[in-house]
Parts: structure tokens; sequence; C-alpha cells
């Protein structure tokens, strides 16, 4: 935990991430990134500058149907009020829908259950476990599927819901999480694209990647967080001169 809070502490410091009175919703799905970042964000308050409150969101995907009382009472240890919205996002994207791509519609639909129920709530930020990781693969899947240099951002602001996203684990990697959550009431994944997505072919590939180049993960990391080593050409620029 030591390490992810040092980690943690840079990335909130680097990218001004918390503010003095913010009350931030951490979107807790159960899984190993999302209990690392609660408990740490629950450490880090205590010694933060910034005085700020924690709530956290469970997106109920069964409606009911899924077992939460791990994350309950991990949250009564923590201090932490956890508060469960029950959906049937599960129901509508594998049976209804039968979605065979279902991670972009999936997604779409948990964030947008979160950040209603964080502005409900009275929260201004959401606080998504995000990590190097995704990061990088983000990166490789918009350069590899859509042909962009496009990855997202360690602050947004959401100006539909009047909600900034923050990602205060930009720069932990997913190595340091599974030290880290050993001892964490880890839910298992329920979903049956669980592994079979592209994302974990981009892992693959990140991790041929780093057979014949050990510091791939580090250097991408730090051409991306770096603007100021971008060096791409412009088409507009080179044709008014």
């Amino acid at each position: 935990m030591k390490k992810v809070l040092s980690l943690m502490r840079k990335a909130i410091e680097d990218f001004n991430m918390i503010q003095e009175r913010d009350k931030i919703a951490v979107g807790l799905s159960g899984g190993k990134d999302s209990l690392t970042l609660l408990t740490a964000l629950v450490n880090y308050q205590k010694f933060s500058p910034q005085k700020f409150e924690l709530i956290a969101i469970t997106i109920d995907q069964t409606n009911g149907k899924t077992n939460f009382s791990p994350l309950i009472n991990h949250c009564n240890e923590l201090g932490i009020k956890l508060d469960i919205v029950k959906t049937e996002i599960f129901d509508v994207i594998f049976n209804k829908r039968k979605e065979k791509n279902p991670c972009s519609l999936c997604a779409k639909m948990r964030r947008g259950s979160l950040n209603s129920r964080a502005k409900e709530l009275g929260c201004n930020k959401v606080a998504l476990a995000h990590h190097s990781d995704d990061l990088i693969e983000t990166f490789f899947l918009s350069l590899f599927y859509e042909g962009r240099l496009s990855t997202f951002s360690p602050v947004t602001y959401l100006s539909n819901v009047d909600i900034t996203v923050i990602r205060p684990m930009l720069y932990i990697n997913e190595n340091i999480i599974k030290q880290t959550s050993k001892n964490l009431p880890v839910i298992e994944n329920i979903c049956p694209a669980n592994h079979l997505t592209k994302r974990e072919d981009i892992k693959e590939i990140m991790k041929k990647f780093e057979e014949n180049f050990p510091n791939a993960k580090k250097q991408v990391l730090n051409a991306i967080t770096h603007p100021e080593r971008y060096n791409l050409f412009d088409k507009k620029i080179i044709n008014k001169k």
C-alpha cells in the first residue's frame, strides 16, 4: 500500500485532481483495481492537505442477484458509506440485445448509472480505478482499431452531468495492484466476455513487446504523460508554411 499511496499522491498533485471540500464518489465494482483505489483514497485522506469527502458507489448489473456483502463489510471497516445502485444492465446486454461485442455498451451504461447517482448524492467528482496498464492498452486499442493516437485523460470534466472524473491510479501498474489487493475482498467478475476481449489481445501484444524491450510499458507511459515529448507533424501547419 505504501507504493500505491506514493504513486497516487504524485498523480493527484501532478494533475491537481483533488480540491478542498470535494465530495468524491469512488466507483466500486468489487474488482482488485477499484478495491485498491477506495482503500488507498481512504488512507490518502488521512494526510491529504485538502479535506475531502468520500463515498463508494457500486453498480449492481444483475438487479439484486449479486452478493455484495464482502464490499459492504469492507466499506464498514473503512468507515465509508456504500451506495448500491440496482440496474438491469446484464440482462439488457446479454439476454435482450445479445451483444456480440458488449464492452463498449456495458461501459457506457455503467458509467451513466454511476455518474447520475454520484450527482444525485451531491458529489462533484467521480474517481475511477484505471491504472497505467489501462492507459497504455487504451492507447494501442485506439491506434490499432481506430487509427487514432488517443487515450483517456487523468482528469475529465463531463459537462452533461457537471461531474469531473479523476483517475488517481494513473501512475500505478497492474502488478503493484495485484500485490496490494491480495487481502482485499475481491468479487469474481461475472461477465461472460471476461478475458475474451480486444483489450486482452493488446495485453498479449504488450507481453511480447516487453520480452524484447523490458522497459516498453514505462517508455510508452512516459511518452503519453509528457506532452513536451510529442513530435508528430501537423498537416495544416505544414501546408500553411
